[in-house]
């Protein structure tokens, strides 16, 4: 690949100069290098360009003005995806060599370089796809430098074809020129395949039997969705379950066989226009459904032709484009939404293997369209939410993972474990730190397998020896169980303390800061479950400044599953024993005659009735009492609902929730009395669930004002599940600016337990460097 010219020195009579620049980021399986060497190329330098463990090495002859104009051209117009984060420049003595080529990749030595997050398919990919005098015309695995599989294939550095999963297919001699022509766009893509040489499609029953290849695969694909038939497809990081998102039965059936009774669907539109005619489409949600990461977004649904059943009394839809080439020549095919879940059993990770999904997916998918390029790890869909007009995310995985955080200052080799549910783990470099992406909840065999292996992933993609082992302090966290497997030194970080550090973390920011960590549960030091914290961060420390008033959980962990419990300890912590006399409230009226005298001794004698102080807990019990919700089905479900109601409510005032100062104490509590009361008035008097709702939200916001004009802390982060819900986390960011006060919430990492792995390392980083003596200090 050596192209010879004249030198600039020779041909001009100008002594030439030689640079060595090192470029780090994301800079490997972006088209980085054919664009180093095009740039090149036009300004006559010569000599090379590789990949490295450290990022892109290139080594540059000629005058030191065109060696500047490579400079710039690195610095300002990289490619599109790529994120540069130092370019390092230095002389060195010149060969006078002849050309400019791509060398061979260099192993070994520091591994700084970023790994790509997955990319979805570019126009000019779709175009060819779509084009029938095109060689790749219908071919459902077309890429180049600018699209395609990244994340889902490495498998070691530095990003070449040999260190990924496409090793198993030989280039044809059409391909191989294409990889070895500088004007070609598949000029070194790394993926690049074609119909004669690349991955290809196999149709089977669900016995395995095999019944069409190629094109006819997924022609006859297709039109089983159109009969209502569920599909499990292999994509680009595990299967997706697929059916009419039309067709009620169909979506009926899947729910039934998935054992998914409510929890919404995510659904695929074929385009942006479908999405438009039945959703409210903003111009920030359009930006995020057509970008590279192509995210599932939750949108409002206005109506349309989606079956009841995809999101059962659900105002927002999860909606997403297709992101492979076999997702679009699926939907140029049928031409409406599907629905488009993880393909899994609910609480086990998403499937990447057709083997193993033919066994675990027995009896859900009625086919299975698979091909044969190996994945390499999992990786579900991504899920986004816009809060304050900007993106949140709330599920970190294909398209975002694994893009570091920066993190200053940071110690390399902190190996964070996350938390129990929404799991991610994470590992500091030495100016940043990696997470995994989203693994789920660690309550099977098979997602703690899944966990496990994700932290070995990380461990030998970065070439970082881990120093210490991060955990959350509940004893009895899967994750914590498996820190301790690992023969590290602990560092145990709580968990409201972990959620704040890692909004503060992801904003690139450190204490101090008054953290707002509102969830639904969380092993609290005293002994008592929190989830209503205000948290002081100081450079040295942390402490609790403000609490939620403590009520108790009927029934234990019974009351995450029932807001109707968490309603009754309310009342009781509230009115005592008159709570049980007050007929037609709607959780009161639910439970059985018999239940209640059983649940008024577990409450007198708080007997598997445990206190809590848990926002998460109080708003399911407000949901339970305007009716909304007595049982969930997932997590969530009664907030959401709750969070609907509100945005259909116009309250004259938000209820009162009242800050006192505890005896004894420099604690203060914030108290939900004055508001529940206001709350039961209004039921009698027949106000409307909306505004009731409304009250409670806003209500709530101005609480958090109240707190931080006591505290005095400027800077007020909001962290923890309960701040997904988007009208809380905007009525409270417009509060406190009204206050004069500084609101940082999560944009880049979920504010849910995904972000609590970015958390643990953040803070156990800050104590680090801020100890004396460089321990640990938590």
């Amino acid at each position: 690949m050596r192209h010879a010219f004249p030198s600039f020195g020779e041909e001009a009579g100008i002594a030439a100069a030689r640079w060595r620049i090192t470029v780090r980021g994301t800079v490997q399986g972006v088209g980085f290098r054919p664009f180093v060497y095009r740039e090149a190329m036009a300004r006559a330098l010569a000599g090379w360009v590789k990949n490295t463990s450290a990022g892109v090495v290139i080594e540059a002859e000629g005058s030191p003005d065109l060696l500047s104009g490579l400079t710039d051209a690195l610095r300002h117009t990289p490619p599109s995806s790529a994120r540069i984060t130092a370019i390092d420049v230095r002389e060195v003595t010149p060969t006078n060599e002849a050309g400019f080529r791509i060398a061979k990749s260099e192993q070994g030595g520091y591994r700084s370089v970023n790994l790509l997050p997955d990319l979805a398919t570019c126009e000019a990919c779709l175009t060819e796809m779509r084009d029938p005098s095109n060689r790749r015309y219908r071919y459902p695995f077309i890429n180049c430098t600018g699209c395609g599989p990244r994340y889902s294939i490495i498998q070691g550095l530095p990003y070449d074809r040999a260190h990924t999963s496409m090793q198993h297919f030989a280039l044809c001699a059409a391909c191989r020129a294409e990889y070895h022509d500088p004007s070609n766009r598949r000029f070194h893509a790394e993926p690049t395949a074609c119909p004669t040489c690349g991955p290809r499609l196999t149709l089977h029953d669900a016995s395995g039997e095999p019944l069409e290849t190629d094109d006819m695969a997924l022609l006859a694909a297709a039109q089983a969705i159109r009969d209502g038939s569920i599909v499990a497809i292999k994509g680009l990081g595990g299967f997706h379950l697929i059916t009419d998102a039309r067709n009620e039965a169909a979506v009926t059936r899947l729910r039934t066989r998935k054992r998914r009774s409510e929890k919404p669907f995510a659904v695929m539109f074929p385009s942006l226009a479908a999405i438009r005619s039945c959703c409210d489409l903003t111009p920030a949600a359009e930006v995020l459904l057509s970008s590279p990461a192509r995210p599932i977004v939750l949108l409002p649904y206005l109506g349309g032709p989606i079956a009841p059943a995809v999101a059962p009394g659900n105002p927002r839809l999860g909606v997403l484009l297709p992101y492979t080439p076999l997702h679009h020549r699926l939907m140029d095919e049928l031409g409406f939404t599907v629905v488009a879940t993880s393909g899994n059993l609910s609480g086990e990770p998403i499937m990447t293997h057709e083997v193993e999904a033919r066994t675990r997916l027995s009896g859900i998918a009625d086919l299975f369209l698979v091909h044969d390029r190996p994945i390499v790890r999992p990786i579900d869909d991504s899920v986004v939410q816009i809060v304050c007009d900007e993106p949140q995310l709330l599920r970190r995985a294909r398209g975002y993972a694994p893009a570091p955080i920066p993190l200053a200052p940071s110690v390399a080799g902190l190996l964070a474990v996350g938390g129990q549910l929404k799991t991610t783990v994470a590992l500091t470099r030495e100016t940043d730190v990696v997470i995994s992406q989203h693994l789920g909840d660690l309550e099977t065999t098979a997602t703690r397998q899944t966990h496990a292996a994700a932290i070995n992933d990380l461990v030998r993609l970065h070439d970082v020896t881990p120093r210490v082992a991060v955990c959350d302090t509940h004893p009895d966290y899967a994750s914590r169980l498996a820190a301790e497997r690992m023969g590290l030194p602990i560092i145990a970080v709580q968990h409201h303390l972990a959620h704040v550090a890692a909004c503060l973390a992801e904003s690139g920011l450190t204490p101090p800061a008054l953290g707002v960590a509102w969830d639904g549960t969380g092993h609290g030091p005293d002994g008592t479950i929190w989830g209503g914290e205000f948290l002081l961060l100081k450079r040295h420390g942390w402490s609790r400044v403000a609490r939620l008033r403590p009520f108790r959980l009927p029934g234990g962990e019974a009351a995450i599953r029932e807001p109707r419990r968490a309603a009754l300890g309310l009342l009781y912590a509230a009115y005592g024993e008159r709570s049980f006399a007050m007929r037609g409230l709607p959780p009161l009226e639910d439970f059985a005659p018999e239940e209640l005298p059983i649940l008024r001794m577990v409450l007198e004698r708080g007997v598997n009735a445990p206190l809590t102080s848990s926002m998460g807990r109080l708003f399911d019990a407000c949901a339970a009492l305007v009716g909304l919700h007595q049982r969930s089905s997932f997590e969530g479900q009664a907030a959401m609902s709750l969070e609907g109601a509100a945005r259909d409510g116009a309250a004259e005032r938000p209820y009162a929730f009242v800050l006192n100062t505890l005896p004894g104490s420099d604690m203060a509590e914030l108290d939900w009395q004055p508001a529940l009361d206001s709350l039961l008035a209004d039921l009698r008097a027949g106000v409307e669930a909306s505004v009731i709702a409304d009250a409670w939200h806003r209500g709530l916001a101005h609480a958090i004002l109240n707190v931080a004009r006591h505290v005095g802390e400027q800077r007020v982060v909001l962290a923890g599940g309960c701040f997904q819900n988007v009208w809380l986390t905007e009525a409270t960011v417009s509060a406190l600016r009204s206050g004069g006060f500084k609101p940082v919430w999560h944009r880049q990492v979920p504010p849910n337990d995904g972000g609590l792995a970015l958390g643990q390392v953040a803070w156990t980083a800050w104590g680090w460097k801020n100890s004396p003596g460089e321990q640990p200090c938590v």
